[in-house]
């Protein structure tokens, strides 16, 4: 990354700091208490942490073993910390799939192999996603409107998701050869920008090949562990703020959990740029005492985002780095020589 993207990242972080800074001042002002959780609350958030992060490690292994590609889940765990970390400092986690990408190529996959296991991992993050949210709908059918954001947002980005994929599927079918089309050459790709998205276009078409052809049990098993993974993420919150103000509803706590996490991640600066702790404050605002709500907000952010940056940081850095230098032309051909 140069310099001018560190300094943006600097200045997002920053932001996001202030704010969160002024919501431990306001309310320590209001209520003369610092935001404190008890020591059980905080190995329970660990415990949280380390079951959602093994969750996706194992919907990582099994997502491969059901097309037939062996990944340890030890392997698998570093790539999903990885590409924690690189979407961490990324505009809109836009450096999450490279670094994910360059950390499968370091394990020996191929290069197909690599966007095919990345295909299938998303396309059950976005079903584990579906039963959580009709799950969701039904046990917690009184909530109102966030209910319906909560849905709204997740549509939003199951219907972004369906159509790169239905795009994807469509493109592969078409233009895996031969010069740039018309509409291609208008968005601006010359030959050379072309031909790479030909020799993407090829894996894809090979991997929904090879993805007719996957293992049910492992399939299912992934699909479980992906749910887990969900859930836990949502429950984070839950066990920060029942910690110290026990007589707060479920519900609002679990729901806008889920849009706060996946509606961040359109967010275009790194790491949010105070938007999500704004987003807290106006959510919570009304619901927690201003100490509470500043200390849910410090901790709650320190377990769902600043912890897996940093477990990310040692377990990936110097990988994730590089991914971000490297153009993906230049990891494809270290895909294929790994």
């Amino acid at each position: 990354m140069s310099r001018r993207r560190w300094l943006i990242v600097v200045l997002s972080f920053a932001a996001a700091l202030g704010v969160s800074a002024y919501l431990v001042w306001s309310g320590w002002t209001k209520h003369g208490a610092p935001p404190l959780l008890p020591w059980w609350a905080h190995l329970a958030a660990l415990g949280v942490v380390g079951v959602e992060v093994l969750a996706r490690g194992l919907k990582l292994h099994w997502s491969a073993a059901a097309i037939g590609v062996r990944l340890r889940v030890g392997a698998a765990v570093r790539v999903i910390l990885g590409g924690d970390f690189a979407a961490a400092i990324t505009p809109g986690r836009s450096g999450a799939e490279p670094a994910r990408f360059l950390v499968l190529a370091e394990e020996g996959l191929p290069a197909a192999a690599i966007i095919l296991v990345l295909f299938v991992e998303l396309f059950l993050e976005l079903v584990s996603l579906v039963i959580i949210v009709a799950a969701m709908a039904v046990v917690f059918r009184g909530s109102g409107g966030v209910i319906g954001l909560m849905v709204g947002v997740i549509g939003a980005w199951t219907v972004l998701v369906g159509v790169a994929a239905v795009a994807g599927w469509y493109l592969s079918q078409r233009n895996t050869h031969g010069k740039p089309p018309d509409w291609a050459r208008r968005l601006g790709f010359n030959a050379g920008a072309w031909r790479r998205v030909q020799r993407a276009l090829r894996a894809l078409k090979a991997s929904l090949g090879k993805l007719r052809e996957a293992r049910p049990g492992a399939l299912i098993a992934a699909t479980l562990a992906s749910s887990v993974h969900v859930a836990a993420r949502l429950g984070m919150l839950v066990v920060i703020v029942r910690a110290v103000a026990p007589e707060t509803a479920v519900a609002p706590l679990v729901l806008w959990s889920l849009v706060l996490l996946y509606g961040s991640s359109i967010a275009p600066a790194p790491g949010g740029g105070g938007a999500v702790e704004f987003s807290f404050k106006l959510a919570f605002g009304s619901l927690l005492a201003a100490d509470v709500l500043a200390g849910s907000l410090i901790w709650w952010r320190a377990y769902s985002f600043y912890l897996y940056m940093l477990l990310g940081a040692l377990a990936a850095g110097s990988t994730v780095l590089r991914a971000l230098r490297e153009r993906p032309e230049e990891l494809l051909d270290e895909a294929r020589t790994a």
